[in-house]
């Protein structure tokens, strides 16, 4: 499987990432109910967890689920931010984890690994998105295609609108 979208989308997340935490000393405040940028880089990290966890286990032929609930629980996303330092360390933290990430979901799995379903459940904001067994490859695909790109738009929709970087819709 080819990680270089996945590669690059964590690329683009992390530069969204730097800019905003660059952008006038202060994290910019969200809209109401939405995360900021430590809540949306800590429910990366989280996200990125679940996804080598889930590529270890169909490695290694275990039974495993895909469900992201935690990583939107509030106190969970707090403590991840507070074990991680901070957003520079939850940047650092998703850097590493993207290696891991594109050498483990590409040329590590065999075409029967990466077509293993994983039962998944899939929210957003409350609504369910998924709710039934995936490829491995089209979580992995999902994370390059759909979860990272919508981050990076979030966390360029938090910066003052005369920035000049704000989200290409």
């Amino acid at each position: 499987m080819d990680t270089t979208p996945l590669r690059d989308a964590y690329r683009a997340l992390l530069n969204a990432a730097a800019t905003v935490a660059e952008s006038s000393g202060a994290s910019p405040a969200p809209p109401a109910g939405e995360w900021n940028a430590d809540q949306i880089l800590a429910h990366v990290t989280l996200i990125n967890a679940a996804t080598i966890s889930a590529i270890s286990s169909a490695a290694t032929g275990a039974i495993t689920t895909y469900d992201n609930r935690t990583a939107q629980d509030a106190w969970t996303l707090d403590r991840v931010i507070t074990l991680a330092g901070g957003n520079a360390g939850l940047r650092d933290r998703i850097r590493i984890q993207a290696d891991a990430l594109c050498g483990l979901g590409g040329p590590m799995l065999s075409e029967t690994e990466l077509d293993t379903l994983i039962p998944a459940l899939l929210l957003s904001n409350g609504n369910v998105l998924v709710d039934q067994p995936v490829p491995l490859r089209g979580i992995i695909t999902g994370l390059a295609e759909v979860e990272l790109p919508g981050h990076t738009r979030q966390l360029l929709d938090l910066l003052p609108k005369d920035s000049g970087h704000q989200a290409m819709n």
